[in-house]
């Protein structure tokens, strides 16, 4: 498949700087290879102790420049403030026709993270759903549209999944950029080094699989593979 003929791939955030701390290697991964990629971000930043939302949004616009990827902020209540409802998988569900992605990756769905982290990935996981359904009475706007994978990634270790194996997604090669992104988001800065937590959890993952840096991601699905060809290794290297 040619980088003009791959489709896109739409990332969720449920604060201004997750998919970038979670994803963001992987999304500089894809975005090199030509995929479109869109960002829906679900709030602002608006309860964090640290960074004004403003300033949190002009900081998430930059990082999705330097990652080359589209950007739009919806509201599902407010920082903090999220709970799993139809009424926002179907705003999720619209986002996901208007958009027409192949690939979706929203947080994790482990309990004891940020709520609005595990929430968000419930509500996406269900949108996934419904956008499919050619019938959902508000949605008949629209033109019904499955996607081939739902990915979660993790923000912290601690939402990580501990009941599946990931997949190892190898983002050596965009280290820099990802870092970069991860930098302009300089408010979260203040108190925790956030940026030195994601790439030593990225090089746990690579030490695991040989090589310098991965990303996890956990699929909502078993993943089907047209060939035994297509799977590299695994990461047992112990």
């Amino acid at each position: 498949m040619t980088p003009a003929s791959l489709p896109p791939l739409l990332a969720f955030g449920a604060h201004p700087d997750d998919i970038e701390f979670g994803a963001g290697g992987i999304i500089a991964l894809e975005t090199k290879a030509g995929r479109p990629v869109h960002f829906v971000v679900c709030s602002r930043g608006e309860s964090g102790t640290n960074g004004t939302p403003p300033q949190r949004t002009a900081e998430a616009e930059a990082a999705a420049s330097l990652l080359g990827a589209a950007l739009e902020f919806i509201d599902l209540g407010g920082d903090a403030h999220f709970v799993p409802s139809l009424a926002h998988s179907l705003t999720i569900a619209a986002i996901i026709r208007r958009v027409r992605p192949s690939l979706i990756l929203a947080p994790t769905v482990t309990e004891n993270q940020h709520p609005d982290h595990s929430i968000l990935g419930k509500i996406v996981r269900n949108a996934a759903r419904l956008a499919r359904y050619g019938g959902v009475a508000e949605l008949r706007a629209t033109q019904a549209h499955a996607i081939n994978a739902l990915l979660h990634y993790a923000i912290t270790s601690d939402g990580e999944a501990r009941d599946t194996s990931p997949v190892l997604v190898d983002v050596s090669a965009v280290v820099p950029t990802w870092t970069a992104a991860m930098n302009a988001h300089a408010s979260q800065a203040a108190t925790r080094d956030y940026v030195e937590l994601q790439l030593t959890r990225s090089r746990f993952h690579g030490l695991r699989a040989g090589i310098t840096h991965a990303t996890p991601l956990w699929p909502a699905d078993p993943l089907v593979v047209d060939s035994l060809a297509s799977l590299s290794h695994t990461a047992r290297r112990f």
